[in-house]
């Protein structure tokens, strides 16, 4: 191990033993001051993150900030996490929160000021150091931002070195720090590689699955507000958020009328030829992923790649298609303006379109309704494997906690569909461990009867039942 990597380690480590020592009183007032910078400079991280990496749209980056900072911190200022957060009377039990220790955060190329900042607040709320990992295309604005929330955090004498960065790793030493004992978690967010080499770690880790989100518009919507909603998502940032629809499924005699409201609002629906064209510029049939390259790009970027020629005002390219899976690329999940249409023929087909799209790429992830009709809404969640079913609002927005009432949260959970220990929107919650103090009971069964009876043959689980429903 290189000697740089070991003082990162080492004094993480340092830094987790002087942290769990402090009240939450000073924790939080760590927490409102690094939540005050990011916010401060949501503007410029945003301008320096599109100048980077050349994805998104400005507007959007500053308002992925405004989530990572002003939303996340107001969702957990209240929050306990040190000491004693919860008592028990009648059941006897006290919980204490205990912090995890140090905490490896891989940061992607798509949000990499808004996750950072995010990360660092969940973390230092919860008193655990963090190691921040950015995406190398992107190195220099989230170091930035890790730059200040570590300066606003030590101006409240926070413990040295409970934010550190990283420069220069190679793939060896990601993993080396990964496996490492004085890693207690690793919190992945990026590259299906990245993630994976974080479960196959050996280290406790929390990661994020693919989102490829089916939406469906139903019979009782309002089409041409669905359509707005769905294009407000999808070009949030140009679709680089995971929870953006990928797909929309409608049912045939609604085509007219969405086809139209796609064309008002900005949409480019493309003939054959066209959807061709541009599934080898958007996906890399070989490797079976989107191209890295149109990720974050306009429609007129990605278009121009493709020899199309298409409106000046054209905001979102629009492929009918009939089929998923691998031979038809567009089915997949692509995080650029490019967005699916199935047509199909009654409820009961669109829903399992919709169910095909969730299990290609996107289980339990995130997926997305229009409707007016309560039974409709709740038949449909019913049927999908996602953790997060948006309902009325744009997907991305929604799933991440900006248009919804779901924790503010850069990295969403997919359960164990998408191969996480959780569907949840991970917050602070999820970096503590809790300690229970336990005291004895004295209102059980075993406690209260005669124990013989359970190495008797003939007493059986109905005499049991009878007996102790009757003293209750």
């Amino acid at each position: 191990m290189k000697p740089e990597v070991a003082e990162i380690l080492f004094n993480a480590n340092t830094a987790a033993a002087v942290f769990s020592q402090y009240n939450q009183d000073h924790v939080d007032r760590i927490v409102k001051a690094v939540y005050h910078v990011a916010f401060d400079n949501r503007i410029i991280l945003a301008e320096m993150a599109v100048e980077e990496t050349g994805l998104g749209r400005l507007e959007d980056k500053v308002m992925k900030n405004v989530v990572a900072s002003q939303m996340v911190y107001y969702n957990i200022r209240n929050q306990k996490t040190v000491g004693i957060i919860s008592e028990d009377e009648d059941k006897g039990i006290i919980e204490i929160a205990q912090p995890l220790g140090p905490i490896f955060a891989i940061i992607p190329i798509t949000n990499p000021t808004s996750t950072a900042i995010y990360k660092i607040l969940i973390s230092l709320k919860t008193r655990n150091p963090i190691i921040v990992h950015p995406h190398r295309r992107a190195a220099k604005c989230t170091i930035e931002a890790a730059r200040i929330c570590y300066e606003a955090a030590m101006n409240e004498d926070a413990p040295e070195d409970c934010i550190q960065w990283v420069t220069d790793f190679s793939r060896e030493d990601t993993q080396q720090v990964m496996a490492h004992n004085h890693v207690a978690l690793i919190l992945a967010t990026g590259g299906s590689g990245l993630v994976n080499a974080a479960y196959s770690s050996g280290t406790p880790a929390i990661g994020v699955g693919a989102g490829n989100v089916p939406v469906f518009i139903d019979k009782s919507a309002d089409v041409d507000y669905a359509i707005k909603e769905i294009l407000e998502s999808k070009l949030f940032d140009n679709g680089t958020i995971c929870a953006s629809e990928q797909a929309v499924v409608i049912q045939k005699d609604m085509e007219e009328k969405v086809k139209e409201s796609f064309k008002k609002h900005g949409a480019y629906i493309m003939n054959a030829d066209e959807i061709e064209k541009v599934s080898k510029v958007a996906f890399n049939q070989e490797k079976q992923a989107m191209n890295g390259d149109i990720v974050g790009k306009s429609a007129q970027f990605i278009a121009e790649h493709a020899g199309l020629n298409i409106p000046i005002d054209t905001k979102l390219l629009l492929a009918q298609l009939r089929d998923v899976g691998e031979n038809v690329p567009l089915s997949s999940e692509i995080l650029a303006p490019i967005l699916a249409l199935y047509i199909e023929d009654d409820f009961d087909k669109a829903v399992n379109r919709c169910i095909e799209l969730n299990f290609y790429g996107g289980v339990g992830h995130t997926a997305s309704i229009y409707s007016n009709n309560d039974d409709v809404i709740k038949q449909f969640s019913l049927l999908m494997n996602a953790g997060r079913i948006v309902v009325n609002m744009p997907s991305s927005q929604g799933a991440v906690g900006l248009t919804s009432k779901l924790d503010p949260s850069l990295t969403l959970g997919c359960g164990t569909g998408g191969k996480n220990i959780t569907t949840d929107n991970i917050t602070a919650k999820h970096l503590l461990n809790i300690q229970r103090i336990a005291r004895r009971r004295d209102d059980f069964l075993f406690v209260r009867f005669d124990k013989k009876k359970y190495f008797d043959n003939n007493y059986s689980a109905e005499m049991l039942d009878k007996e102790f429903y009757s003293n209750i």
